[in-house]
């Protein structure tokens, strides 16, 4: 029974991986307006917010399996609070999952209103290093890690968000250059 666990584990940390990356790519071509003007803006928002949750639902029962597998030795505690016990390739995707919280929260609806937007818009930037830290707890404590096939989806994934990332950046720098007449 213990093997179930272990790829509970393991296929619910990488559905939450692909889909912290699909929320973080949705979230950078819709911040940038390359949305076009095929699909309305809410519709954009209302898939970028629900992707961010589904992130964090993956990322809970990732957290649960892991504690129900008990080869793995994490306790409840371990799950909430890196330390040196578990090891800092857990604690990196500990401190991706508060990362998490603290984007994916102040996003519900009720509390966004309450925010003032820069505030929300600093919080929110907090999802670019938080998946980063995913890619860093899956490389360091992930079974797969030493196989190719692991390398090259982690690779492709960490391409996916740097592209948005970079056309995002650039925007920025073309808005701030001075007009050369």
């Amino acid at each position: 029974m213990s093997s179930w666990w272990y790829h509970l584990t393991r296929s619910t940390g990488i559905v939450a991986a692909v889909l912290a990356v699909a929320a973080l790519v949705w979230g950078l071509f819709f911040s940038a307006r390359n949305t076009g003007n095929r699909l309305k803006p809410n519709w954009w928002l209302a898939l970028h917010n629900w992707l961010g949750g589904l992130t964090l639902v993956f990322i809970g029962l990732h957290m649960l399996f892991s504690f129900l597998d008990t080869n793995t030795g994490i306790g409840l505690v371990d799950l909430f609070i890196p330390s040196g016990a578990i090891g800092w390739a857990i604690g990196w995707g500990v401190v991706a999952f508060w990362m998490f919280v603290i984007v994916v929260v102040p996003s519900m609806a009720r509390i966004r209103r309450r925010l003032p937007r820069r505030a929300w818009h600093v919080v929110h930037l907090i999802s670019i290093p938080a998946t980063v830290l995913t890619a860093v707890h899956a490389y360091r404590s992930g079974s797969d890690a030493t196989t190719s096939v692991f390398t090259k989806v982690l690779a492709l994934l960490v391409g996916i968000a740097v592209y948005p990332v970079t056309i995002r950046l650039i925007g920025l720098a073309q808005r701030r250059r001075p007009a050369v007449l």
